[in-house]
């Protein structure tokens, strides 16, 4: 899977099934591994917009249109 065919995911919430964001880069290991992907949460105002960080072992599934989380799990 390429990232471009992540960063078309919706990032949801399982605990409260909220929409995070989207995904707007991904920060690899030394090997090329995943190691966390970087998010924008997006809000209604153009310049009120916040970067933060999903680890691999966070994601509970990747499905066709939605990447589903844990935020919880950290």
């Amino acid at each position: 899977m390429r990232l471009s065919d992540l960063q078309l995911k919706e990032i949801v919430s399982i605990d409260g099934g909220k929409r995070i964001g989207v995904i707007i880069d991904v920060i690899l290991d030394d090997k090329g591994t995943i190691n966390s992907l970087v998010l924008e949460e997006k809000r209604g105002r153009k310049f009120n917009r916040e970067e933060y960080l999903v680890s691999w072992n966070q994601i509970v599934k990747i499905g066709d249109d939605i990447i589903l989380i844990d935020t919880r799990n950290k």
